[in-house]
């Protein structure tokens, strides 16, 4: 006669029967492994850290920018208000910054900034190109401007020929110059028309391209790159894939089409659409209150696990 297995072997052989068994029932109805996994997966998120491209950054999805009509939205908020936007962002998770020297905001970026752990944040700024600058010394008032020894991310701003990549050699070996240093650790441009993002399509030099993204083409990349001019979706997105195809690190703006997307159903249309599209790593919106912040993140989780 066989031995009767304990009462604990036996419970414990009833949940696993259960548990086979309810694996055996979601297969019969059409469940597979890999969805049963996925469902099992935690769900992703806005503040998660993914890598960019083939750098060494791994960045949140969502980022804060500082740009929005130049600069001035969040320069109006002051030093008070805008160092509040900038912890509300940290506290909810958010760890990339999206600055530039055109901005004229790395002073109140500094003051946001000071004290919070320098190795937790992503760094970004862009550097003018008009007139051709000495790079090693921008990058040393950059870097006083924003108390820090090193930045993630420099991007030659604002790109609108094909030909910048040779037009701009000079001050592409600046700053690869500084990336051997260690005071970058990626390079890259921010396009603006479809000539100067397609140059960047085409530029084995860059490592991060910042570009132009939503679901209607509002002030996405034109013919020209003139700022009025209507975006051509179709065209863009196409240059971007090759970008993202070849390994660079994307980076998506204009996600609420410069504030022009006042109805919250544009808005979600748009992180829905690109964050379908699958070659866009992170984004950067520019916020000007912590309502905004929390509602952007709470779109695009939904987006991520819709």
């Amino acid at each position: 006669m066989a031995a009767v297995p304990p009462r604990a072997a036996r419970g414990a052989l009833r949940r696993r029967d259960l548990l086979h068994a309810a694996a055996g029932s979601a297969l019969f109805l059409g469940a597979s492994p890999a969805r049963l996994r996925a469902q099992s997966a935690p769900p992703r998120s806005a503040v998660d850290r993914v890598p960019l491209g083939k750098t060494p950054i791994k960045i949140t999805r969502l980022g804060i920018g500082t740009g929005s009509q130049g600069g001035k939205v969040q320069r109006d908020l002051g030093e008070e208000g805008f160092t509040k936007l900038v912890r509300h962002a940290w506290d909810r998770g958010i760890r990339y910054i999206d600055t530039a020297d055109n901005y004229k905001i790395h002073g109140l970026v500094r003051k946001a900034i000071q004290g919070l752990p320098r190795e937790e944040l992503i760094l970004l700024t862009k550097m003018k190109w008009d007139p051709l600058p000495d790079v090693a010394r921008e990058l040393d008032r950059f870097r006083a401007e924003l108390g820090v020894d090193y930045f993630d991310i420099v991007l030659v701003h604002c790109v609108q020929k094909e030909s910048w990549p040779a037009d701009l050699e000079k001050m592409r070996d600046g700053l690869s110059a500084a990336k051997e240093k260690g005071i970058i650790r990626a390079v890259g441009s921010s396009a603006h028309g479809l000539p100067g993002l397609r140059g960047s399509a085409g530029c084995p030099w860059i490592d991060v391209q910042l570009v132009r993204v939503n679901h209607n083409g509002r002030h996405m990349d034109g013919p020209t790159g003139t700022w009025a001019e209507a975006g051509d979706a179709p065209a863009a997105w196409a240059e971007i894939r090759k970008i993202h195809d070849a390994g660079k690190g994307v980076l998506g703006m204009k996600l609420i089409g410069n504030g022009d997307f006042t109805d919250a159903a544009d808005r979600e249309k748009a992180m829905q659409a690109v964050v379908a599209s699958g070659c866009v790593d992170a984004m950067t919106i520019g916020f000007k209150s912590a309502a905004e912040i929390d509602e952007a993140i709470e779109r695009m989780n939904r987006a991520l696990n819709g």
